[in-house]
């Protein structure tokens, strides 16, 4: 069953003029200021004009403070008389769970095992790194595999200074990616949380915080200015922008089942899910990818 990404919801936002029909909310967590909200409804909100958010019931403007967001409704108001206020209806990516380091190659897992060493989420240690044991870590993808043509296109390729930039094996670099442990893994694929560059390379959490991630710091290892194989900011920015799109944008993109137990009909139910086509795509360029 596709999961809910608005149920549980302490924030929701709105269009001034149509104050029952919210654009779109959010499941509060600590990281979230007054200016990281703002910041992620520059993303989100297509004005005509400059406008003003305020949480309803209050005459105060929010500012871009580092205040702690208060749950409620928050209304979105044009700044100029007969001004626009509406949500983006820029596509976002149908993402999986890649799940273990079977689609990287072996010079991205080599490298990004030699930077990081831990998981640059949580700040564990592979203590068993000097063993090449390397189980419960995987080597994540900021930009996913299965849609590195649309990478090519955008233009993200040329942020990548130590790989074939425009060609798809950019995608491969070090610099794409990320020591995490596989359970974390998992939530950093389907955008249950993201890393913002651009406020300190701090870690938001979009669901309930299972993992105790929300509000931690990417770890400076993998970030480090003068280390070649450094993690690209500009791919952080694009996933933070997705997660963002995901998650917060009307009633959030529907949750993807992960889990087929032994005997299900796992095309059947691909097929009479959400966005089946995309996911059907997807999940064949995976599978296709592991007998290359």
């Amino acid at each position: 069953m596709a999961e809910n990404r608005c149920r549980g919801r302490t924030v929701h936002f709105y269009n001034a003029l149509h104050p029952e029909d919210a654009l779109g909310g959010l499941i509060l967590n600590p990281s979230v200021t007054e200016k990281i909200f703002l910041f992620m409804l520059e993303i989100l909100i297509v004005a005509s004009d400059p406008y003003s958010v305020s949480l309803r019931g209050r005459d105060s403007i929010l500012t871009p403070s580092d205040d702690p967001l208060k749950p409620g409704h928050y209304d979105i108001r044009s700044n100029s008389p007969g001004g626009t206020i509406s949500i983006t209806d820029e596509p976002c990516i149908t993402r999986v769970y890649s799940g273990a380091d079977s689609l990287a190659t072996n010079e991205f897992l080599n490298q990004v095992r030699e930077r990081d060493r831990k998981c640059v989420i949580t700040g564990t240690m592979n203590i068993r790194a000097d063993m090449d044991i390397w189980v419960g870590f995987h080597a994540a993808h900021v930009f996913p595999l299965s849609h590195q043509q649309l990478s090519v296109r955008s233009g993200l390729s040329q942020c990548i200074t130590n790989g074939k930039r425009g060609s798809d094996s950019w995608i491969s670099s070090c610099q794409n990616g990320l020591l995490m442990q596989s359970n974390i893994h998992e939530d950093f694929d389907t955008f249950c949380f993201s890393i913002n560059p651009d406020d300190t390379y701090k870690i938001v959490s979009f669901v309930p915080d299972v993992f105790g991630v929300d509000g931690r710091h990417l770890d400076p290892i993998c970030r480090a200015p003068d280390d070649e194989r450094s993690v690209r900011d500009e791919l952080l920015r694009w996933h933070f922008h997705q997660a963002v799109l995901t998650n917060m944008r009307g009633a959030g993109e529907p949750g993807l089942e992960m889990d087929f137990p032994p005997g299900t009909d796992m095309v059947g139910e691909i097929l009479q899910g959400p966005q089946a086509a995309q996911r059907m795509e997807t999940e064949l360029f995976l599978r296709l990818n592991r007998l290359i």
